[in-house]
């Protein structure tokens, strides 16, 4: 199960923690889903169908699923999503020296799992950062980062309330075995999930 797009990972000072993953290409065609981490720990799902949030769920930990549209757009830097509750607004800026690094590395070779798993002691460097490991019911997943870039603003509204300012995604989300890095950032990725 292959996921390919994008992972944006933003933290507020409300405490919020949010994870947007858009994929253009997807085992469930084109999709979105938002990941939250609540102020006291609470992990909740926004994702636009039943199947897909009910995937997610068996791969990842989750107290709530929600089952809500999901819109993501972009114009340039500037992205938005739209998840039943939330709303979210963010601008990315110019690619990393990291990015540059990852956008350097072949995409058929940034996919092998060898080569993941190469990259994987490095990437813990970043605060709560893994490339590889177990996921739910016996699942294994992979991350291939192929881009970076900043995430320099955001805003964001989630069941009325404002989410406050952008600030690192600290402490590091909880919802698998390896978080999004601590600064706010836009990951060029594929995602991919194998089981047994």
């Amino acid at each position: 199960m292959r996921f390919d797009g994008w992972i944006a990972g933003v933290g507020t000072s409300s405490g919020t923690r949010l994870v947007m993953g858009h994929w253009p290409r997807s085992p469930f065609g084109p999709v979105s889903d938002v990941m939250i981490e609540h102020p006291g720990g609470r992990r909740e799902l926004l994702a636009p169908t039943e199947e897909l949030g009910r995937f997610i769920a068996e791969t990842y930990s989750f107290d709530d699923v929600r089952v809500v549209p999901v819109a993501v757009e972009r114009h340039g830097p500037q992205w938005s999503v739209t998840a039943g509750p939330l709303t979210l607004r963010f601008t990315i800026g110019r690619r990393s020296a990291l990015g540059a690094l990852l956008r350097a590395v072949p995409p058929p070779l940034a996919r092998q799992p060898a080569w993941v798993r190469l990259i994987d002691t490095p990437a813990r460097l970043l605060k709560g950062v893994r490339t590889y490991g177990t996921a739910g019911n016996g699942r294994r997943e992979w991350y291939a980062a192929q881009d970076l870039h900043p995430i320099t603003t955001a805003s964001g509204v989630l069941d009325g309330a404002g989410l406050g300012h952008l600030s690192d995604v600290d402490p590091p989300v909880r919802f698998g075995f390896g978080s999004t890095p601590r600064s706010p950032s836009l990951v060029r990725i594929t995602s991919t999930v194998r089981s047994g």
